[in-house]
């Protein structure tokens, strides 16, 4: 988090979307929920322990809608819970 907290402080023109992703066990409402309370609190985490502007995050909940692994083993669960930045101007 300290080098992501960098790397916002090195470039003050962008904002960074912070994207909670979850595997597909359970309900889908209820990992969409877990998702987006997941990017929340990475927000809310750099804006507290790094004093990251608020203004230049937001987070967005997608649930087990973009896999980036194979939900049919422990392994690839584990790989799609995650959170990653999506940077924009």
């Amino acid at each position: 988090m300290k080098r992501v907290k960098e790397i916002i402080a090195e470039y003050p023109g962008f904002h960074v979307q912070i994207d909670g992703h979850t595997d597909n066990v359970g309900k889908p409402a209820s990992n969409l929920k877990l998702s987006q309370k997941r990017s929340d609190a990475v927000a809310a985490y750099l804006v507290s322990k790094h004093k990251v502007d608020k203004k230049r995050l937001s987070g967005k909940g997608w649930g087990d809608t973009q896999p980036v692994a194979d939900n049919k083993t422990k392994e690839g669960q584990a790989q799609n819970r995650r959170v990653d930045f999506t940077v924009t101007k």
